[in-house]
């Protein structure tokens, strides 16, 4: 069966050696004549695969004992407003950075939790092409904590170096590119990603959150919706999704058999610049909104002369098999999201394609 290249932002591609090995184990689990999606959750079987994701993912992030990993429903959209349900006290305030569309709606969500204020923003013409300097950001020292998104998937718009915030806690949305390098988890007090960029299927969100966060965090919410409750039960209050989790097991093991997240991070950023470095050879016909220093490394959006062009450039490269390279309705235009699973071959496949349309349609 040929297997199209994958760019769909999200749900996105998963590593072909996860998904095999969910093939080859899917109607009988390790020789317990069933799947894992018919396993208990509070089985041996179950609970052997949920500690091992759990286990990997510490060992590759280097997450310390100081913090909880959970796995989470409702994706991080929920988390928008979990966050400021459990971490903003009354009486107190949040400071959000806003760097993009999902920054934004991080933001609305916390108003009808709290009192938050825009600590920065760069909005400009109603785009964003960049993030602010350290001596933009307006924080307020007795915050609750400061969030920001670390990578904007609509306006292709990251971080790649995360703001000083002080004593206040660092609250970040990792959704779009989690785990694509390693990083120092100890500068955030809590990180909340949607597993569907770089992890995992849709349905799970990862929570890595501070034990002292969860210790001091509200207790006049339902139970359920309580960082407390989870961690406290290995995140196994309720019924998991487990077969995601089980999917986030394989693509742990994936990222240590390919080398580690160092590895994955020399991929990642080899991708990201044949992609950037064909944009800027070909600027006379293709356009890239984003300021260099902000460019993202996950989603990289562009535009063509024309709407008409840009049509025809998803339906032909649909028709050579690549998939999913439409932007955000919100602001069209092409969108390249390269996330861990696609290869540096498929990247340069693309390329090559974005080069020969130039020359057919320039």
């Amino acid at each position: 069966m040929a297997r199209v290249l994958n760019f769909n932002p999200g749900p996105a591609a998963l590593p072909l050696s996860a998904l095999e090995r969910a093939q080859n184990e899917l109607i009988d689990f390790q020789g317990t004549g069933m799947s894992v999606m018919e396993h208990s959750h509070r089985g041996k079987d179950f609970e052997a695969v949920h500690n091992a994701a759990i286990a990997s993912m510490r060992e590759l992030l280097g997450i310390s004992d100081d913090y909880h990993v959970l796995f989470l429903q409702g994706g991080a959209s929920q988390q928008f407003a979990v966050v400021p349900m459990n971490l903003l006290p009354q009486g107190r305030s949040a400071d959000y950075i806003l760097t993009g569309a999902w920054g934004k709606k991080a933001y609305d969500e916390a108003k009808n939790v709290g009192t938050v204020r825009v600590a920065a923003t760069v909005e400009e013409n109603k785009t964003y092409v960049r993030v602010p300097a350290q001596s933009e950001l307006k924080l307020d020292p007795e915050a609750a904590y400061v969030h920001l998104t670390s990578n904007e998937t609509i306006h292709g718009v990251q971080f790649h170096n995360y703001p000083d915030t002080g004593k206040v806690p660092l609250v970040a949305d990792m959704s779009s590119d989690f785990m694509w390098r390693k990083f120092d988890v100890s500068r955030f007090g809590l990180i909340y990603a949607g597993a569907q960029k770089n992890i995992g299927p849709s349905g799970i969100t990862v929570v890595i959150v501070r034990k002292d966060l969860v210790d001091g965090a509200r207790k006049d919410i339902p139970k359920i919706f309580r960082y407390g409750t989870h961690a406290e039960n290995n995140s196994l209050y309720n019924t998991p999704p487990t077969f995601g989790i089980y999917l986030i097991r394989n693509v742990m093991d994936w990222i240590k058999q390919s080398g580690g997240l160092g590895q994955i991070e020399a991929w990642n950023r080899e991708k990201a610049a044949l992609v950037y470095a064909c944009l800027d050879e070909l600027s006379g016909f293709y356009r890239a909104p984003v300021k260099a220093p902000a460019r993202s490394v996950m989603n990289i959006v562009f535009r063509l002369p024309t709407e008409e062009l840009e049509a025809k450039f998803i339906a032909d490269a649909k028709k050579a098999g690549m998939v999913g390279l439409k932007g955000h309705r919100s602001v069209g235009g092409i969108r390249v999201s390269s996330y861990n699973a696609m290869t540096v071959d498929g990247i340069r496949q693309l390329v090559s394609f974005m080069k020969d349309f130039a020359k057919t349609n320039g």
